[in-house]
This record gives structure tokens, C-alpha cells and sequence, in this order.
């Protein structure tokens, strides 16, 4: 490749990891206070969490921040720590961007644009355990703690014919069921349960997946320009590295980039 075909690729390339202003309309549609309010779900560290010192980190607060530098609008960050209530909270228009992973229960409440990252579901066991892996889970008599709202705990509840979904306020809440007897899996995703176990000398994250999570931007119902927008933000982010980066700068290990 001669020097000016190599300066005109390199310019092509950069142009095309750098996403178009918005039209006005969907502008609006994105942002209708003036300002990109971004919902960050703190109750799971490959979505979102939280310092010591209060702030707000991870792939949802670096993607939040590009998609409002796109826009050309500023940031307001909403930490929520419970899934259901920041979902449930979407029909108020209390937020205008979040992160959750795609559910078919959640279609009715939220647009969603292609996934952007995806990781694999498994359980985590306590000390003593006799499960190996997530096939012998689904058994009469086990019980398996989950969350609220989590697309963890609506697909298990459509899934398991055996086992009972045994379901908490939040993550903390479901981690305790484990912990304290009352369950005899926890489930959520593997990154997570990896470092929760820690917290349970002697716990273990079974061998396996029943599922993948994929996580995705989402917007409330009812604004489809602003989605469309949201749809090319995507795209651009993954093809141009920035979904890997906002991955590797979380910290985030067996989390990967969206097909």
C-alpha cells in the first residue's frame, strides 16, 4: 500500500469509529431533559459498580459518557441497586439509557438495541456441595436463590422443571440465601459469582453454562429514533474497539465483545 492509500484507509477508519450527531428529533427522543441520563445498575459489576468514595464505574458509565459525548449532550449518572425497580422505573421516564441483559420478558418495557457484551450464567455452590456442574442442578428439593427482575431469575423461572427459583430483593439478598442454608445454588454470571465466592471460603462456581447473558443498551418505550441512533452507537462501538476497551478498563476477566 502506497503513502497516500495508507492516509486515506487510516482516515476512512477513524471516520467510521467516530458515530454522526443525532438528528434533532432523535436528539430529543435520547434526551428529552437536555441532559443524557444514564442508569447504572450497580448490583452487577459487568453492568455497573461503585467506589468506596461514591463513584460510579464500569461499561455502562464508558459507554454512557461516549454515547452523551456523540450526542453532544451532557451526563447525569442514576445508580440503582435493584434491577426490578430501575426497570419498573423506565415507564416514569426517570432515566433515558440503561444496561440490562436481553429477556423477552422485558420487551414489553424496554427497547433494546443489539447486544454489546456477553458473558456465560452458571451457579455458584456453597462449602460441602456435591453438584459439579449446572446439569444436576435441576433436581427435586434444590432450591436456587436469584434475584428480582434479573434476566437470571426470569429465565430459570421458564427453564427448571425440578429445582424452585428462590428469589430475593437483590443480589446481596440472593448471595445470603446461599450463604446461610436457605439455598443451595446462587445463580448469576460467572465473572461475578467468581469473585462473590471469595466472600464464602470453601463455595464453588460449578463447571458449565445453562445460558449466556447479553447485555444491551436499552431505552424506555416509545422513542424509535432515538433507538435507531442508540442501534448505530453500537455497532460503531464494537467494530472500532470501544466496547473491548470499556471491557478491559473494568477489570472484567471471561467478558466478551457481543458477535
Amino acid at each position: 500500500m502506497n503513502r497516500s492509500a495508507y492516509f486515506a484507509a487510516a482516515l476512512l477508519a477513524g471516520c467510521a469509529a467516530v458515530p454522526p450527531a443525532p438528528t434533532p428529533v432523535a436528539k430529543s427522543q435520547l434526551a428529552p431533559t437536555g441532559t443524557l441520563r444514564v442508569a447504572v445498575f450497580t448490583g452487577n459489576p459487568v453492568i455497573g459498580s461503585k467506589t468506596a468514595s461514591g463513584e460510579l464505574r464500569g461499561t455502562t458509565v464508558i459507554l454512557g459518557r461516549q454515547l452523551a459525548e456523540a450526542a453532544g449532550v451532557p451526563v447525569q449518572l442514576i445508580e440503582y441497586t435493584a434491577v426490578a425497580k430501575m426497570v419498573e422505573e423506565s415507564k416514569l421516564g426517570a432515566w433515558d439509557v440503561a444496561v440490562v441483559a436481553f429477556d423477552r420478558a422485558r420487551i414489553p418495557v424496554l427497547e433494546f438495541a443489539r447486544p454489546h457484551v456477553v458473558v456465560d450464567l452458571t451457579y455458584l455452590v456453597p462449602p460441602g456441595s456435591t453438584l459439579q456442574n449446572v446439569s444436576q442442578v435441576d433436581q427435586k428439593g434444590m432450591r436456587v436463590a436469584a434475584a428480582r427482575g434479573a434476566a437470571t431469575t426470569l429465565f430459570l423461572m421458564r427453564t427448571l422443571t425440578e429445582a424452585e427459583v428462590t428469589v430475593a430483593d437483590n443480589e446481596p439478598a440472593a448471595f445470603a440465601l446461599l450463604r446461610d442454608g436457605k439455598a443451595q445454588a446462587y445463580a448469576q454470571n460467572r465473572y461475578m459469582l467468581l469473585g462473590i465466592a471469595d466472600a464464602l471460603p470453601g463455595a464453588r462456581v460449578l463447571e458449565g453454562s445453562f445460558s449466556s447473558a447479553r447485555m444491551c443498551l436499552v431505552l424506555p418505550k416509545g422513542r424509535p429514533l432515538a433507538l435507531d441512533y442508540v442501534e448505530s452507537f453500537v455497532e460503531r462501538a464494537k467494530k472500532s474497539g470501544a466496547v473491548a476497551k470499556a471491557i478491559e478498563q473494568s477489570g472484567l476477566r471471561g467478558v466478551d465483545v457481543a458477535p
